[in-house]
């Protein structure tokens, strides 16, 4: 994984907990849901870009 992509996929990690954080505090469901859902998102690139480093680990030896 490539500096670049783990500094975005933490600032979007990051990014959703701050609006989940600021849905919870105002009562605000929909804010609460869209950090959430871009938590999960962030996490799942997180997932597939380690997916990647391993398969190129084992090609490389």
């Amino acid at each position: 994984m490539g500096l670049g992509d783990k500094i975005s996929n933490k600032i979007q990690e990051a990014s959703g907990k701050v609006k989940e954080g600021v849905g919870k505090a105002t009562d605000n469901p929909d804010l609460t849901a869209e950090g959430h859902k871009d938590q999960a998102a962030a996490k799942t690139k997180q997932a597939g870009e380690k997916v990647k480093d391993a398969a190129k680990d084992v090609f490389d030896k």
